[in-house]
C-alpha cells in the first residue's frame, strides 16, 4: 500500500503536506487524494449536531481544510478554523453564514493541533466573538519557539511583517543533523498569509488557550460531552475529541483518510515517531467509534482499519532504511531519504522525516550514530 505523507516544520511546527514514497511506480499518474480536493461550499451533517464546512487552502497536497461546526443552547463550536488571513477569514465567514450562522455565534475554537491551516482563524474570531480557545495544554505554536530560541529578548521587539519573518528565518537557520535547512515555512508563504492585513503582529503573535485541556478531560460541546486525548506524533500537542454517547472522533491530522501525517524529526521530545505509533495504537483499540471526522478528506467509519494501515506503512519504511544500511555503512540523512522518497520528494521536509525514522531505529538500539563535523551518521548495530 503506498501513502502520501503530510509533511511539518521543526519542533512539531508545519505548514504544508507533501509527497511521494518510493513504492509507488515510477511514471504512473497519481489518483488525487480525498485531501487534495479542493473545498466544497457545501455544508453537510455529518454527525449529530455536528455539520462540516470546507474551506480553501492552497498548500502541496492539500486542497481543504476542514472546519466543522456544533450547535447548542449557547451558539456554536467550531473545530479548526483554517489559515490566517483575509482570504481565509471570509471564507470561513461564509461557511458558517452557509450553516446559519454568524461569526458572533461562536462560543468555542477547538483547535486540533499547532499548524496554521488549523489554528489561523482562532485569534480573530476570539477578537471579534469572545471566543474561548480550547488546545491540549501542550499546544505551542511556531512563533513560541522562536521566543524561547532567542537569547535576548531584545531581539523580538517586532514592530512589522518583515522583523517577523526575519526572527523566524533566524530559528530556522539554525544548523540540522543532515546539514540541511530546517523544515519551516518560507516567505513566500508567510507573504500570501499576511495578505492586505494592517494586524501583521497577529500572525506569529502565540495563540493562548483559553481553556486548555489535559488527557481524559471532558469538555461540553453540542449539548454532549466530549473525551481530550492526547495523540502526539504528528505534532506534540496534537488533540482528539471523542464523543462517547454518538461515538464520534475527531481526529485531527493524527488520523486522515488516504495520506499520513509527516512526523518530524524535530520534535521537542525523543523518538516522535514511537509517540505516534503509541498514538495510533490508541485509535486503533478505541471502542465505540462509529465515525471518524479529520480534518482534511471525508469523514470515514474503520477508524482502527486506517489506524493500523498507518503503522504498517510507517513499518515498512522502517524496514526499507534497514534493508538499505548494508550498501549505506555511516550513511547519512540526506543518503537514507534518497532511498526512501522519489525524487520529487526530496528536501527540508523529506529530511526531516527520514531523521524520525533514523532516530526510531536508534531509540530501539538497532543503530548508531556518530556525528561527523556535525552531520550525523547511521549504522546498523551487528
Amino acid at each position: 500500500m503506498s501513502h502520501d505523507h503530510t509533511t511539518t516544520e521543526p519542533a512539531a511546527h508545519a505548514h504544508h503536506h507533501d509527497a511521494a514514497t518510493t513504492t509507488e511506480t515510477a511514471d504512473a499518474p497519481r489518483p488525487r487524494k480525498q485531501e487534495q480536493e479542493p473545498a466544497t461550499t457545501e455544508v453537510t451533517e455529518v454527525a449529530p449536531g455536528v455539520l462540516r464546512t470546507e474551506l480553501p487552502i492552497e498548500l502541496p497536497g492539500l486542497g481543504h481544510v476542514n472546519c466543522y461546526v456544533m450547535e447548542d443552547e449557547r451558539g456554536i463550536a467550531v473545530v479548526d478554523p483554517g489559515l490566517p488571513g483575509p482570504d481565509a477569514w471570509a471564507a470561513l465567514v461564509d461557511r458558517l453564514g452557509r450553516a446559519g450562522y454568524r461569526v458572533a455565534d461562536v462560543h468555542t475554537v477547538v483547535v486540533t493541533h499547532s499548524h496554521p491551516d488549523h489554528f489561523g482563524g482562532a485569534q480573530r474570531l476570539r477578537y471579534e466573538a469572545g471566543a474561548d480557545i480550547v488546545t491540549h495544554e501542550s499546544f505551542r505554536t511556531l512563533f513560541d519557539y522562536v521566543i524561547d530560541d532567542s537569547e535576548d529578548s531584545d531581539d523580538l521587539t517586532i514592530n512589522s511583517f518583515d522583523e517577523q519573518v526575519e526572527a523566524i528565518e533566524r530559528y530556522m537557520s539554525r544548523p540540522s543533523p543532515w546539514g540541511g535547512r530546517r523544515a519551516g515555512p518560507s516567505r513566500e508563504f508567510l507573504e500570501r498569509l499576511h495578505g492586505d492585513r494592517t494586524d501583521s503582529i497577529e500572525l506569529f503573535e502565540p495563540l493562548r488557550p483559553t481553556i486548555p485541556l489535559v488527557e481524559g478531560q471532558t469538555i461540553r460541546l453540542a449539548r454532549r460531552e466530549w473525551v481530550a486525548m492526547h495523540t502526539p506524533g504528528h505534532t506534540y500537542d496534537h488533540l482528539c475529541l471523542f464523543d462517547p454517547e454518538h461515538g464520534v472522533m475527531f481526529t485531527g491530522d493524527h488520523v486522515l483518510p488516504t495520506i499520513t501525517p509527516h512526523i518530524s524529526g524535530m520534535a521537542p521530545l525523543d523518538d516522535p515517531l514511537a509517540l505516534f505509533f503509541a498514538s495510533l495504537t490508541r485509535m486503533a483499540e478505541q471502542t465505540g467509534v462509529t465515525v471518524a471526522l479529520p480534518a482534511h478528506g471525508n469523514p470515514f467509519t474503520d477508524l482502527r482499519g486506517r489506524s493500523e494501515d498507518i503503522i504498517e506503512h510507517h513499518g515498512d519504511r522502517l524496514q526499507i532504511i534497514r534493508d538499505a544500511s548494508e550498501r549505506l555503512p555511516d550513511g547519512t540523512v540526506d543518503d537514507f531519504m534518497r532511498v526512501l522518497f522519489r525524487e520529487r520528494s526530496w528536501g527540508e521536509m523529506a529530511e526531516s522525516e527520514t531523521y524520525a525514522h533514523l532516530e526510531h531505529l536508534r531509540e530501539l538500539g538497532e543503530f548508531t550514530r556518530t556525528l561527523d563535523q556535525g552531520i550525523a551518521r547511521y549504522r546498523a548495530v551487528g
